[in-house]
């Protein structure tokens, strides 16, 4: 949850009532507190600060924090303790225990699997599903991570230890620990784990073991002739040939159901053209589970059913599926979705600024290469997986199969980030992202009866603000400062007294050359300085 920065609602001292509240609140959700640690943990008079926060998913969390450090955290009127605290008091929370190395794949948001976790010779704690818990190293009773328990202690013995054990929520080294002072756990010596003995995430057998063996990078070929690594879109390209590969002329109807492993050991890497390398850790799925729920959900080539716990296996293919396309230059099928293919005929590095011509001409040229337009009316193209992910909204992705091309061409414009050019003459020109800012001049009133013109966004048009404010005081002979705009590091105001708005206009548009080559900082070779900056939307 706190793997990545969070954003500050609000900070305010307890009130004396919700004080109480949260003591009540605390020793009942953790009886193994005493009073006087309970004290402790939230005094009656030292300052103890409620920062209300969104986490990066928008989750609502309020902290609870005590001499600069976060103590407790509540999510969904449920309260947990923060490692701070589990330092001082390692037994409020039932524990298990991993390996070292575990600690930042923690801290980067992943959840305690079962088979990293270590039995001590004590036997595992006991749990029920949903219960707070913690998680600790070998050697260590300083917890390291904060989460719920997925399953109740039974079911981890029945599973053979296989599947997620824990939900983590904190953990040190995340966003949550840095709000504290960053101080590193303590070392407390676990008797139970001293003696413990053995690797780190051992493999055993089972379905994940079988998953994890086969999705060990697989070469077709000598190793001599594999090419250098290649990037994840190029890897999903190449999974996805050897999926539909393997499932048109490997896999046939009598087989399934079909484990996922066993497809994947002896269909799809069989499958695998010469001289090529499948290695689906190095592909954006990163895992098989992962690429057959996308196939199955996003385009429903496969469906896919956990027949026992932990074992999944391919139960259906739609073989009628109208996606499928078949290549006549060779036996391999080939999907419209292969995400390897992108709107872009040539290549483009992110940032290009693009024209709305040229923008039209992408993607009609990605429409016809990949036959997406209707063969029934003309005037309308096919939504293909790529299309429909970029284009349509969720509601749409069952009801809607084809757009006409206004439609296709509009969504993929306000999909795409605007932008505007500044072309000031003798000067290379400036691209920004978003609308253009207009000057803002506005009147306000200050004090009883007196009025003041405000002139914003100068610095957009390579205006000068200190110039523009001479020019303003010698032109109507009244006083004139420059103030900061609020929220903006760069940008200054410009306030006039009295109502101004004309002159103002004036000055901007008016014909006096020298005026306005004070304004730009001199002329920049123009034939006339009027016509001091070309604007161009895209």
């Amino acid at each position: 949850m706190f793997e990545k920065a969070f954003r500050v609602k609000s900070n305010t001292v307890i009130k004396g009532s919700d004080r109480r509240k949260l003591k009540v609140d605390i020793s009942t959700s953790f009886p193994s507190l005493s009073a006087e640690e309970l004290s402790d943990l939230v005094p009656n008079k030292e300052e103890l600060n409620v920062v209300k926060i969104y986490a990066h998913k928008g989750d609502a969390v309020t902290l609870y924090v005590l001499h600069k450090n976060p103590v407790f955290f509540e999510l969904e009127k449920r309260i947990y303790p923060t490692v701070y605290t589990l330092w001082r008091y390692p037994h409020v929370l039932p524990a298990f225990t991993t390996w070292p190395p575990v600690i930042q794949k923690l801290a980067g948001g992943a959840d305690l699997m079962l088979p990293g976790v270590v039995v001590p010779s004590g036997g595992l704690p006991e749990v029920k599903k949903g219960d707070c818990c913690a998680v600790k190293v070998v050697g260590n009773k300083a917890p390291v991570a904060v989460g719920t328990a997925t399953m109740t202690t039974a079911e981890m013995r029945s599973l053979a230890m296989k599947g997620r054990g824990v939900s983590i929520l904190h953990s040190y080294l995340d966003s949550l620990w840095a709000f504290g002072d960053k101080s590193g756990p303590p070392c407390i010596p676990d008797v139970d784990t001293e003696g413990v003995e053995g690797g780190f995430l051992e493999e055993e057998d089972g379905q994940e073991a079988t998953e994890a063996d086969a999705e060990e990078p697989y070469s077709s070929s000598n190793a001599d002739d594999i090419l250098d690594s290649p990037c994840p879109e190029q890897m999903d390209a190449l999974l996805l040939q050897c999926f539909l590969h393997a499932l048109k002329s490997k896999v046939k109807k009598s087989e399934l159901p079909l484990l996922t492993s066993t497809f994947l050991r002896i269909h799809m890497f069989s499958c695998c053209p010469n001289g090529k390398q499948l290695d689906i850790k190095k592909s954006s799925y990163k895992k098989l589970s992962k690429f057959l729920q996308s196939m199955q959900q996003e385009h429903r080539l496969v469906k896919v059913k956990e027949l026992s716990k932990g074992v999944e296996s391919i139960v259906e293919v739609d073989w009628k599926n109208r996606e499928w396309v078949k290549t006549s230059s060779s036996s391999s099928i080939y999907l419209g979705l292969c995400t390897c293919v992108s709107f872009c005929v040539v290549v483009l590095m992110k940032g290009t600024v693009l024209q709305p011509a040229e923008v039209r001409t992408i993607i009609t040229d990605y429409v016809k290469r990949n036959e997406l337009v209707d063969d029934t009316n003309k005037n309308y193209v096919i939504i293909n997986p790529i299309l429909c992910d970029c284009l349509l909204e969720k509601s749409e992705y069952q009801d809607v199969e084809a757009l006409k091309w206004d439609d296709l061409f509009s969504r993929t414009l306000d999909k795409m980030q605007h932008c505007h050019q500044l072309v000031f003459p003798g000067l290379p020109p400036v691209v920004r992202k978003g609308p253009l800012e207009p000057i803002d001049i506005t009147v306000a009133s200050r004090g009883s009866n007196k009025k003041v013109t405000i002139i914003k966004n100068l610095e957009v048009y390579g205006l000068d603000p200190v110039a523009v404010s001479v020019a303003l005081q010698h032109r109507v002979q009244a006083s004139s400062a420059l103030n900061p705009v609020p929220g903006s590091k760069d940008r200054v105001s410009v306030q006039i007294q009295g109502n101004q708005v004309q002159q103002v206009g004036k000055l901007l548009l008016g014909r006096q050359t020298n005026q306005l080559e004070t304004l730009l900082g001199g002329c920049h070779g123009c034939s006339l300085c009027r016509h001091w900056c070309f604007v161009h939307h895209y």
